[in-house]
């Protein structure tokens, strides 16, 4: 059972987050309430749509929407990004979710002064394992070493809502984009994100309908990369230009 229905069925208390939350807000707020649960609502756990947003809208938006809508009466709090580390979309999120009745605390977390090294993107994890355990650091941070690789191949982007994209990478792939700002905590340096290792075949991927759309597609041009964009599922299509691009890298 995932995540958010084992919350609803089971009648849990949980706190709700999204983006990249001010980590001093964030602690606040899970000591007040060391007992709940914690979900990220970024994440698509199928929940039942709410109607509430334009079809054509960017999938992981809607997700903090339905999820969000689904467990009103579970969530006691939700601590959502809404400054330049997350999106104006974010807070706009923020504001109907504010105005349906849910409680919300805005936090802006626009540091790029801080110099954290980025271990996970540069590991010999799984890609999708690089993804996965560097959002859940948000959450709970794990001391662990890793072992760095060179570079094979490069995916650049935000995580995506459809995981299997990242299956289709080699372990000797690493993370740049947002995600690896993020590692860094730093998830509002441009900078950063716009870093890639020149000379390594880099997928540059956004979610349809996201402003990052037009970064990807810039950097991809500029790195000889190539430039992906799904809405909610990859199809086959794009996973085959995915591992051919791969396979001819």
């Amino acid at each position: 059972m995932n995540k958010a229905k084992n919350i609803k069925s089971k009648k849990l208390k949980a706190i709700g987050i999204w983006g990249y939350p001010d980590p001093e807000i964030f602690l606040q707020i899970r000591k007040k309430y060391p007992q709940h649960e914690i979900i990220d609502l970024d994440i698509n756990y199928k929940m039942p749509s709410s109607n509430i947003l334009p079809n054509a809208y960017c999938r992981i938006i809607k997700n903090i929407i339905d999820n969000s809508i689904a467990l009103k009466e579970n969530l006691e709090i939700i601590v959502a990004a809404v400054g330049e580390e997350k999106c104006d979309s974010g807070r706009i999120a923020a504001k109907i979710l504010q105005d349906l009745g849910l409680n919300i605390v805005q936090t802006k977390y626009n540091v790029s002064y801080k110099n954290y090294n980025t271990p996970i993107s540069k590991s010999n994890l799984h890609l999708k394992k690089k993804v996965v355990t560097i959002m859940e650091n948000l959450i709970e941070k794990q001391e662990t070493d890793f072992e760095a690789t060179t570079p094979e191949y490069g995916f650049w982007g935000v995580p995506p809502n459809d995981f299997s994209i990242l299956e289709l990478f080699p372990d000797t792939t690493h993370v740049y984009g947002w995600t690896r700002c993020v590692e860094a905590g730093r998830p509002a340096d441009i900078d950063l994100e716009m870093f890639v290792d020149e000379n390594v075949p880099t997928v540059f991927f956004a979610q349809t309908f996201c402003s990052k759309m037009q970064m990807a597609k810039y950097l991809a041009k500029k790195y000889n990369g190539i430039y992906i964009d799904v809405d909610d599922k990859a199809s086959s299509s794009v996973k085959a230009k995915i591992e051919a691009f791969i396979h001819l890298g």
